[in-house]
């Protein structure tokens, strides 16, 4: 049974699921959609063309879907999708998309986002990434899955954080990091990788040896990038988790953090 508290505004445009629990002194604008069993607990603001999925926690005073701020934003219908088992925390804000971005800023399932936190304009969020008290991406950054983003760590536009990556508190993160690294320091450089992630995460230690082999080939030799690439595809094993480091690194735009 959804409950909404007598304090709050809810626009009668707003669409809530089954078991939806709206807080005391909460905004729920017009076009907004959440997903069954969502609590909103109290002065949360949720805006615009948001669509929150099911069993999102959303803590006090968080702003979801207020405005781009970006100054092309001319107002244009876009777009924050959020979708399942998030946790979002005191003071977080995201933004909806933008005309220069596609449109629509996404988020993932079963995401911490901790106080203080920003998702900006167009960036897309994978799931079960930890994002810590006052981190920020810029916007269009992409941070695929399982990535912990330290505290008051700053990911500068257009950047791409692969999944399983860390990057230490404090940060400033202006190019893109490869999957299962750990970056960290202003600005990031490369310490190796996130062997205690993966180790959680139940990989084998076959596969964390053929990982490090790759990151050693690619950043520890004085190989071109290329060359190096080209060497961990013909002396390592095809792997998924070897494939998506050397895709990851012949992909990037930006250059990657070394």
């Amino acid at each position: 049974m959804t409950k909404i508290h007598p304090s709050a505004l809810v626009d009668p445009s707003a669409e809530l699921d089954k078991d939806v629990e709206i807080g005391a002194y909460s905004i729920v604008g017009a076009g907004v959609r959440i997903g069954k069993g969502s609590k909103i607990h109290s002065h949360v603001v949720i805006q615009g063309r948001t669509l929150l999925g099911e069993a999102n926690m959303v803590f006090p005073f968080a702003t979801v879907g207020s405005v781009p701020q970006d100054l092309k934003y001319q107002g244009e219908p876009s777009e924050l999708i959020i979708g399942n088992r998030n946790t979002i925390r005191e003071y977080v804000s995201l933004n909806p998309g933008t005309s220069g971005g596609g449109m629509v800023t996404r988020v993932g399932d079963q995401n911490l986002l901790m106080m203080y936190c920003h998702i900006a304009h167009d960036c897309i969020v994978g799931n079960r990434n930890v994002i810590a008290n006052g981190a920020t991406l810029g916007g269009h950054v992409i941070v695929e899955d399982f990535v912990i983003v330290g505290g008051l760590v700053g990911i500068h536009q257009f950047v791409h954080i692969g999944t399983g990556a860390i990057l230490g508190a404090g940060s400033m993160v202006s190019k893109d990091v490869p999957p299962y690294c750990n970056a960290t320091g202003d600005r990031a450089k490369l310490h190796g990788l996130n062997v205690e992630g993966l180790k959680r995460r139940g990989f084998d230690q076959s596969i964390i040896d053929a990982i490090r082999k790759a990151y050693r080939i690619c950043f520890q030799s004085k190989l071109k990038t290329d060359d190096a690439l080209e060497k961990i595809r013909q002396e390592l094993p095809a792997i998924p988790e070897v494939e998506k480091f050397v895709s990851f690194i012949a992909a990037s735009e930006r250059g990657v953090c070394r």
